[in-house]
C-alpha cells in the first residue's frame, strides 16, 4: 500500500475507529499507524458475502483486520463436518498465526459471513526484524507478539466449551465467558443460530431447543443474538461445575 493510499485510509473515521478497536494499532498515533501500514503492507480490499478469502491446503501469505462485516474461518473433523473455529467481526483479526508460521498447508478455509471490507497485513519485515537497523518495528512487534498470546487465551475459552459433553454445560460455559468478558450479564454475541451451533459443536434444532428450555427456567432471556443472564454469571458458573460433578467430567 502506498503511502498515499494510507493516508486516505485514515481520513475515514469509521475504518480508523475499527484499526484502532486491534491491539496492533490501539492508542497509536496517526504517524505510527501510517509506518506500520507500510512495514506490513496493508492493502485494503472489499468482499461479497459467501467470498472464499482462503482455501484449505493452500499457505496464508497474509492475515486480516475486519473493517466491516463479518469474516468465518472453518474447518472440516474426521468426518467431513463442517466446525467453526472462530467467528471474526470489526476491530479482530484472523490467520495471524498461520501467516506468521508460513505453514505449507493451512488447515482451515475462510469466509466472508456478510459482505465485508478488510485490511490485508503481512509478517514478511518481522523475519528481518534484526537487520532493518529502524527501531520502530521492535514495539510493533511486541504488540503482534501480545495479539498471538491473546489468540492463545481465546483458544482456551474454546476448549473448556467443547471439552464440556452436555450441551447444556456448554451454553452455560460459553455465556459465562462472554458475561466475564463484556463485565455485565447483557450482551451481543456475533454467531445466528447456525453460527452457535457450528461453534458449539451440535445441530441447530437442539440447539434451540435448549435455549428456549434455559429461558422457560429462567436462566437467560435472548432476542436473536441479544442475551441477558437473569441469575448472574456467577450463578451460571456454579451450576456448570455442579453439572460437571454430577456427570463425573
Amino acid at each position: 500500500m502506498s503511502e498515499e493510499k494510507n493516508v486516505a485510509f485514515l481520513r475515514s473515521p469509521e475504518k480508523i475507529s475499527r484499526l484502532y478497536a486491534c491491539p496492533l494499532f490501539a492508542g497509536m498515533q496517526e504517524e505510527e499507524v501510517r509506518y506500520t501500514l507500510s512495514l506490513l503492507a496493508g492493502e485494503e480490499r472489499q468482499y461479497s458475502r459467501g467470498a472464499f478469502l482462503h482455501h484449505a491446503g493452500e499457505p496464508l501469505h497474509r492475515f486480516g483486520l475486519v473493517l466491516s462485516g463479518c469474516v468465518g474461518v472453518y474447518a472440516d473433523d474426521l468426518d467431513g463436518n463442517q466446525v467453526q473455529m472462530a467467528s471474526v467481526g470489526p476491530g479482530e483479526t484472523f490467520g495471524e498465526s498461520l501467516c506468521y508460521l508460513r505453514l505449507a498447508h493451512a488447515p482451515v478455509y475462510i469466509l466472508a459471513v456478510e459482505d465485508s471490507d478488510l485490511l490485508w497485513l503481512h509478517t514478511d519485515a518481522f523475519r528481518t526484524i534484526g537487520e532493518t537497523g529502524d527501531a520502530r518495528i521492535f514495539p510493533i512487534y511486541h504488540r503482534f507478539v501480545s495479539m498471538l498470546a491473546g489468540r492463545t487465551l481465546a483458544m482456551n475459552d474454546r476448549i473448556q466449551i467443547l471439552s464440556k459433553i452436555r450441551l447444556r454445560d456448554k451454553l452455560l460455559t460459553f455465556f459465562a465467558q462472554y458475561a466475564r468478558h463484556n463485565g455485565r450479564d447483557t450482551f451481543t454475541i456475533p454467531f445466528d443460530r447456525a453460527g452457535l451451533a457450528l461453534y458449539l459443536g451440535t445441530d441447530r434444532a437442539a440447539l434451540s431447543r435448549e435455549l428456549s428450555a434455559m429461558q422457560k427456567e429462567g436462566l437467560i432471556e435472548f432476542y436473536r443474538n441479544s442475551f441477558r443472564i437473569l441469575r448472574g454469571s456467577s450463578t451460571l458458573c456454579c451450576k456448570c461445575n455442579k453439572t460437571k460433578e454430577e456427570s463425573g467430567v
